[in-house]
Protein backbone atom coordinates (compact mmCIF):
# COMPACT_ATOMS: atom_id res chain seq x y z
CA UNK A 1 0.00 0.00 0.00
CA UNK A 2 1.43 3.37 -1.01
CA UNK A 3 1.98 6.12 1.54
CA UNK A 4 -0.11 9.24 1.09
CA UNK A 5 1.38 12.70 1.32
CA UNK A 6 -0.30 14.44 4.28
CA UNK A 7 0.02 17.83 2.56
CA UNK A 8 -2.36 16.55 -0.12
CA UNK A 9 -5.13 15.56 2.31
CA UNK A 10 -8.38 17.40 1.87
CA UNK A 11 -9.82 19.34 4.80
CA UNK A 12 -12.61 17.66 6.74
CA UNK A 13 -15.81 19.57 7.42
CA UNK A 14 -17.17 19.35 10.95
CA UNK A 15 -20.27 20.91 12.49
CA UNK A 16 -20.04 22.81 15.78
CA UNK A 17 -22.67 24.32 18.05
CA UNK A 18 -22.55 28.02 18.85
CA UNK A 19 -24.36 30.10 21.42
CA UNK A 20 -25.00 33.73 20.50
CA UNK A 21 -25.76 36.43 23.05
CA UNK A 22 -25.91 40.18 22.99
CA UNK A 23 -23.53 42.13 25.21
CA UNK A 24 -24.18 45.83 24.89
CA UNK A 25 -23.71 46.84 21.25
CA UNK A 26 -22.00 43.54 20.35
CA UNK A 27 -23.11 40.01 19.59
CA UNK A 28 -20.88 37.31 21.08
CA UNK A 29 -20.72 33.86 19.47
CA UNK A 30 -19.15 31.07 21.48
CA UNK A 31 -18.44 27.52 20.34
CA UNK A 32 -19.83 25.02 22.84
CA UNK A 33 -17.49 22.16 21.92
CA UNK A 34 -14.21 24.12 21.82
CA UNK A 35 -13.16 27.09 23.96
CA UNK A 36 -13.29 29.61 21.08
CA UNK A 37 -15.41 32.76 20.90
CA UNK A 38 -15.73 35.83 18.72
CA UNK A 39 -17.91 38.91 18.38
CA UNK A 40 -19.49 41.14 15.78
CA UNK A 41 -21.84 44.06 15.34
CA UNK A 42 -24.58 41.63 14.19
CA UNK A 43 -25.38 37.99 14.86
CA UNK A 44 -24.37 37.11 11.29
CA UNK A 45 -21.01 38.90 11.69
CA UNK A 46 -20.36 37.26 15.07
CA UNK A 47 -20.99 33.80 13.59
CA UNK A 48 -18.79 34.55 10.56
CA UNK A 49 -16.02 35.71 12.88
CA UNK A 50 -16.45 32.57 15.00
CA UNK A 51 -16.17 30.41 11.86
CA UNK A 52 -12.90 32.15 10.96
CA UNK A 53 -11.60 31.80 14.54
CA UNK A 54 -12.39 28.06 14.52
CA UNK A 55 -10.64 27.60 11.17
CA UNK A 56 -7.55 29.30 12.60
CA UNK A 57 -7.79 27.24 15.80
CA UNK A 58 -7.69 23.98 13.83
CA UNK A 59 -5.09 25.14 11.29
CA UNK A 60 -1.87 23.12 11.15
CA UNK A 61 0.84 24.79 13.23
CA UNK A 62 3.50 26.61 11.24
CA UNK A 63 7.16 26.58 12.22
CA UNK A 64 7.96 29.80 14.07
CA UNK A 65 10.45 30.99 16.62
CA UNK A 66 10.50 28.93 19.80
CA UNK A 67 8.52 30.77 22.50
CA UNK A 68 10.18 31.66 25.78
CA UNK A 69 8.36 29.89 28.59
CA UNK A 70 8.27 31.52 32.01
CA UNK A 71 6.67 30.67 35.34
CA UNK A 72 4.61 33.28 37.16
CA UNK A 73 3.33 33.26 40.71
CA UNK A 74 -0.21 34.48 41.39
CA UNK A 75 -2.08 34.79 44.67
CA UNK A 76 -5.54 33.20 44.54
CA UNK A 77 -8.17 32.92 47.23
CA UNK A 78 -8.90 29.43 48.53
CA UNK A 79 -12.29 28.26 47.28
Amino acid sequence: MAKTDLSEERPVKRTFTASVSREGDWFVAQCLEVDVASQGESEVEALANLREALELFFEEPQATAIPQVRHIEVEVSAA
